[in-house]
């Protein structure tokens, strides 16, 4: 029973050390990764890309110790859109020979203690070593990536004391007839490939079961015939993690999964087919040979080496062979965009806030869009360009809700402080941004009620929206061009932007009343106007909040109050600069286009066409004689703006 234990504690120790080492030398090389695959997976050259694939696959496995935990994140990678099938299959390759490394650092427990220095080589010497200067410089030290090299230090200590206590436990069966009769038994092919694939498939992982062979030839029974066909089954068995990866992906996705399983069923039936047809023909006369560590190490890496070199050239037909095995999904395509928020991207968070970043920014292009679609509403309604807003407007309600969700779930421990910063400036940005698509279809809304009332604004009303409309536009503009560019400089821009907007939005109102009180503005014509620009200055105050979480990510101040601090501060030169140069731009303008644009009293513009029925309409083209008062008071007007 005590045994039993033993053993158990041995595998758990064994695993939780290879996934503490793995996960740890992922945190210094991960946030990269999504880079390091663009650039080591493409090519112009044909075939170099796949042989580079190939390499970064052995590389990347080789660090984090697990294939399936390399090809888990192929296919958040595809199902996102950041790979092609095609670069991914030669990843798949390369990624189960860097499987095999765990093995080859185990086989260090063959060495001898003939001298002081093998003996501290062994693993048994030097793993309580490595635990405990691991430990000791972990708890003393802040710095996130000393933290990470100690935990690698001590994952791999943790490893090899695993290894050493399952020796420990299998030692006595060496003298067991019993033990020794029942593990003959796995000389028989179907035997040893089911039992290699059962026990790698319940711990999930070819490098612990491979380990757990090597920790059972300490016992000096197992021969070649019996480690042969359970290494097969071993290869055979690591699949099962990939395929329960697969499930919910989208059809891509899941053809890296069919071509990581096809992988290691092919190189299954190829040695099982060769090697136990010269067996029972020839026979093979090492095969009732003992093996140590190191041979068991050789036939993993044997496996998946060769068949990774017969199946490299053919990675493109590979990619085909799973197409035609998955048909084609019918079902209604996934925003694309929306794809790239992929569950299993979040083991690498790094990537994951990238995809993020991507997706918001997306987000934000719709948005302008639909600003500029509802602008030019106003004056053109078309029902197909309203459609069109809808569209749009449905996914960036579902960017907010699907974007807030997956960043929350983005692990900030495994992050840089740069990218921790990034994660609150999109989930402070994220409802800004909603809010200013919410108010483009109000527009919308707006212009489409015009159009069925027939409303008009009249020239002045024209003018006036076409200054606050631009300026809105300006700032929205500027607001995304910084949030993408991590701009704080520009991001500045946007509180007296805000302000000259509201500003506006007074000035406008103030003329609308001196309107209706002359009897040259109706009712309706004003509600509507009034409804655009108090819209046009939620969606400044929005760009405001949004330019705050940017310069707060980028001057890195963590103190700055995002949703009650300024950006500037009103006293100083810049900012005055700043107002008084879109007093020129936006301000000014209004009042010109008051004086410029006054309309007789008795023609009502902004009222729908029915409400004067005896206003008289020109044809194109027929000359309009001036009127000599109108001409006369013009005229006045100048002479006192030059005496001014």
């Amino acid at each position: 029973m005590i045994a039993i234990l033993q053993l158990f504690g041995g595998v758990g120790l064994f695993l939780f050390g290879m996934n503490l080492m793995g996960a740890s030398l992922e945190k210094l090389a991960g946030s990269g990764l999504s880079k390091i695959l663009e650039a080591l997976t493409t090519s112009k050259k044909k075939g170099v890309g796949e042989i580079k694939g190939w390499g970064l696959g052995a590389g990347v496995t080789a660090i984090i110790q697990s294939s399936a935990a390399t090809t888990i994140m192929l296919i958040g990678f595809v199902n996102a859109g950041i790979m092609k099938l095609s670069q991914a299959v030669p990843v798949v390759y390369g990624a189960n020979v860097g499987s095999t490394v765990t093995a080859q650092i185990l086989r260090l427990g063959d060495l001898g203690s003939d001298t002081l220095i093998l003996q501290l080589l062994k693993p048994s010497s030097f793993a309580p070593m490595l635990s405990a200067i691991g430990a000791f410089v972990y708890m003393f030290t802040k710095k996130r990536r000393i933290k990470d090299i100690a935990s690698i230090l001590m994952g791999l200590g943790i490893l090899f004391y695993g290894m050493t206590m399952m020796e420990e436990v299998f030692a006595p069966l060496q003298q067991s007839e019993r033990f020794q009769n029942f593990f003959t038994s796995f000389e028989n092919p179907l035997i040893g490939i089911l039992t290699g694939l059962i026990l790698t498939a319940l711990i999930q992982s070819s490098s612990a079961s491979v380990g757990i062979l090597q920790a059972l030839s300490a016992t000096g029974i197992v021969t070649y015939a019996i480690a042969v066909p359970i290494i097969i089954g071993q290869n055979i068995g690591k699949c099962v993690t990939i395929i329960l990866a697969g499930i919910g992906a989208n059809r891509k996705a899941k053809q890296v999964s069919l071509a990581y399983l096809l992988f290691n069923i092919f190189g299954a039936v190829f040695f099982t087919v060769i090697i136990y047809a010269i067996y029972y023909t020839l026979g093979i006369p090492f095969f009732s040979n003992v093996v140590n560590r190191g041979d068991i190490a050789n036939i993993h890496l044997a496996f998946n080496l060769i068949t990774s070199l017969l199946l490299l050239p053919l990675s493109n037909q590979m990619a085909e062979l799973t197409g035609r095995i998955l048909k084609e999904d019918k079902e209604a395509s996934v925003d694309k965009e929306l794809q790239k928020l992929d569950p299993l991207l979040l083991g690498t968070p790094g990537i994951a806030l990238q995809q993020s970043i991507y997706v918001i920014n997306s987000m934000a292009a719709r948005i302008i869009e639909n600003f500029r679609y509802a602008a030019g509403l106003i004056e053109n309604y078309s029902p197909e360009i309203f459609s069109n807003m809808q569209e749009n407007e449905s996914f960036i309600d579902r960017c907010e809700t699907i974007l807030s969700d997956y960043v929350v779930k983005i692990e900030r421990k495994r992050l840089t402080n740069d990218n921790r910063l990034v994660v609150l400036e999109i989930l402070n940005s994220v409802g800004d941004f909603e809010r200013i698509g919410d108010y483009c279809m109000r527009m919308a809304y707006i212009a489409a009620r015009m159009d069925d009332t027939g409303l008009k604004f009249s020239p002045v009303g024209t003018g006036e929206l076409q200054l606050i409309t631009d300026a809105t536009e300006y700032t929205l503009n500027t607001v995304i061009k910084a949030f993408a560019d991590d701009n704080g400089r520009e991001a500045a821009r946007i509180e007296p932007l805000a302000d000259a907007i509201n500003r506006m939005k007074e000035i406008i109102k103030a003329h609308h009343v001196e309107r209706l009180q002359n009897g040259t503005c109706s009712v309706e014509g004003g509600v509507a106007l009034l409804d655009l620009i108090n819209g046009f200055e939620r969606m400044s105050a929005h760009a405001s909040n949004i330019a705050l979480h940017i310069v707060k990510r980028t001057t890195g101040d963590t103190d700055f109050d995002d949703r009650h601090g300024h950006i500037n501060d009103a006293r100083t030169e810049e900012y005055q600069a700043l107002i008084n140069y879109y007093d020129q731009k936006y301000i000014a303008p209004l009042t010109e286009i008051n004086e410029q644009l006054e309309i007789p009293e008795e023609i009502p513009p902004e009222a729908p066409p029915e409400a004067s029925p005896e206003a008289k309409t020109e044809e194109p083209g027929e000359d309009k004689k001036p009127d000599k008062k109108l001409k006369k008071k013009e005229k006045d007007k100048k002479k006192d703006k030059k005496k001014k």
